[in-house]
């Protein structure tokens, strides 16, 4: 099977998974995983699929046909997955201000992670008013990493930029 990767975007509206879900099925192709969100008025998402191989140019024609109602992009999927990484989780919490994505990810790179999950969201503070900003990160860590400067260097950041940061 060959892993197609298809990111996809365009105004929500009722409808939108189920026309690339029957493009798929009518190409003999799986759903395999994927993470859709409507944000401010536009669906966008990211959908990994196999298909046979000789069936996978078809799809990726027929997925193009999809513009108007979505913008599809294909791209081929790889395996990325080195056995002796691990994963870290942390979690950000503090005031909402510019650059705090920026800050965490630069870190981040600093060390060699490569992000694989990143949720965040904006909220009223309940009791203090203004705005929380609030982020889930997984990471993979390569092996040669040393956590504990990784640990530090966050921790100064958190110190730095006034955010909870916290390891899971």
């Amino acid at each position: 099977m060959t892993t197609l990767i298809l990111t996809v975007a365009g105004a929500d509206r009722p409808g939108l998974v189920a026309a690339v879900a029957d493009v798929v099925d009518a190409h003999g192709g799986n759903w395999e995983s994927s993470q859709l969100a409507e944000l401010s008025g536009t669906f966008a998402g990211v959908i990994e699929v196999s298909v046979a191989p000789e069936r996978s140019s078809e799809m990726e024609s027929a997925l193009r046909e999809l513009d108007g109602l979505l913008t599809v992009a294909v791209r081929q999927g790889t395996e990325t997955a080195i056995p002796d990484e691990r994963m870290l989780e942390l979690r950000v919490l503090g005031n909402d201000r510019p650059g705090i994505v920026r800050e965490v990810s630069a870190v981040l790179h600093a060390h060699a992670l490569s992000i694989e999950e990143l949720a965040t969201e904006t909220r009223d503070a309940a009791m203090a008013g203004g705005r929380l900003f609030e982020a889930t990160v997984a990471a993979r860590v390569p092996a040669d990493v040393d956590v504990e400067a990784l640990q530090a260097d966050l921790e100064r950041l958190a110190t730095e930029i006034q955010v909870d940061i916290t390891f899971e």
